[in-house]
């Protein structure tokens, strides 16, 4: 009897496996737990509802459900390795470096534990032991190419550029398909000043993959076309959808305070708080506004292409409705709907701001408000111009000349700093803006 209910559980949660592969969450989530109603101690079936709801943003259960793992085997290698990734993402970085050495001493071979390490000691200051623990893992898994790329991130991270492009190109060798590696190259090379190069990577990149507007969309960024008029949506969905996961932590590094600058400037001109304003964070990411926004808010909605962001957004349990749409369009199918629009760090994947700029002003209520912040450029550039890094900047004339055309009245405007990139202050405009009243 023993045996046959072993063998049910089993096949159950090899079923439950493939629904979550499928991208079937929510039925996966339903069969891990009816097994576990059966078997509380199937320390497989923890395993894979702890990594889906780490994979949901759902921190706390996900270290509870990796937590009972080891509570029945202390030193369960992967569940170590689970839990440190769990308390990184906590920020709680010494923590997760003791889980991830207490798994490495259990399995000195764990490729994934080093990694994850290397990880945590780049973070905390310690570049030459994290260069060394992403040379171990790559040794350990010579095939992996996540392993490959990431080193080649850190590598890049690190400005040892020449090294950082072996490593991608190794990982290119290891899989000519792996989207990650192509970019982390070329985006080395645009770094290094080496854009012709940069470019001949992206038409290596489209000839595999023939069609890719993503693609032809940094070729175009580093000069080897004519610049579009916004980003394309499938590049916005994988960009943002890859650095989902990493996106708040990466974002601190870089010293990120957009979205504390253009709340805190739309705040200053809005009536105290009182929670009666229908507002839209529009490309709202993991959700970096919402708290911020939350306060006044009746009901707060945000957009946004990514579905991976989304998750992010909605674990922060501030939102009333998320939605994956784009942007533009979503604006122009909701009319006269909302009191407060807030765009932080989004325009600047948008070249002409007209079209959205009009149709944030159809959506607006009259009398409402449109806060946004954009990368400035120098004067000399004609209204707009993307950049090799596949971002827009806009000179402070255009973008006054696209509100006039739009309809939308300046409250509102500074310069500031919006983040660190390459060692290097990123200059933005903020802007806040209003629909009249009549």
């Amino acid at each position: 009897m023993t045996g046959t209910v072993s063998l049910e559980i089993s096949h159950a949660r090899q079923i439950a496996r493939q629904l979550d592969r499928s991208g079937l969450a929510q039925d996966a989530e339903r069969l891990y737990r009816l097994i576990l109603a059966a078997a509380p101690e199937d320390l497989d079936t923890l395993h894979f509802l702890g990594l889906l709801c780490h994979q949901q943003g759902r921190l706390a259960e996900a270290e509870a459900l990796i937590r009972q793992i080891l509570s029945c085997q202390p030193d369960h290698a992967d569940a170590l390795n689970n839990l440190g990734n769990i308390l990184q993402e906590r920020k709680l970085d010494p923590e997760a470096e003791g889980c991830y050495r207490k798994a490495i001493r259990r399995c000195p071979e764990h490729a994934s534990a080093h990694s994850n390490l290397a990880v945590v000691l780049a973070a905390t200051g310690r570049g030459a032991e994290a260069e060394s623990a992403y040379r171990r893992a790559c040794e350990l898994a010579p095939e992996s190419v996540e392993f490959r790329c990431n080193f080649g991130n850190f590598l890049y991270r690190t400005l040892k550029l020449d090294q950082a492009v072996v490593a991608y190109q190794q990982a290119i060798t290891i899989d000519p398909h792996y989207h990650d590696a192509w970019n982390g190259l070329s985006q080395t090379l645009i770094r290094a000043g080496r854009n012709d190069l940069a470019t001949q990577v992206f038409e290596d990149w489209l000839r595999l993959n023939p069609g890719d507007q993503s693609v032809r969309y940094m070729i175009d960024a580093c000069g080897g076309g004519p610049s579009p008029s916004r980003a394309p949506d499938a590049y916005l969905q994988r960009i943002f959808d890859h650095a989902a996961d990493g996106f708040d932590r990466h974002l601190e590094k870089l010293g990120y305070q957009a979205p504390a600058l253009i709340c805190g400037a739309l705040s200053q001109l809005l009536p105290a708080p009182a929670g009666d304003l229908e507002i839209l964070d529009a490309g709202c990411g993991t959700g970096l506004c919402g708290p911020l926004l939350r306060p006044h808010a009746l009901s707060l909605t945000g957009v946004d292409l990514s579905s991976g962001m989304l998750s992010r957004a909605e674990a922060r349990e501030v939102y009333d409705t998320l939605v994956a749409a784009e942007l533009t369009d979503y604006l122009e199918r909701h009319p006269g709907s909302h009191d407060v629009i807030v765009s932080s760090d989004t325009l600047c994947y948008f070249g002409d701001l007209v079209p959205m700029l009009t149709a944030s002003f159809g959506s607006l209520k009259p009398g409402g408000y449109l806060a946004f912040t954009l990368e400035a450029a120098p004067d000399e550039v004609p209204a707009f111009r993307l950049n090799p890094n596949g971002r827009y900047v806009h000179n402070y004339a255009g973008v006054l000349e696209a509100l006039a055309a739009a309809g939308l009245v300046v409250l509102f405007y500074a310069t500031d700093t919006l983040r660190n990139e390459g060692r290097s202050p990123v200059a933005g405009h903020l802007f806040v803006v209003r629909k009249p009243v009549a």
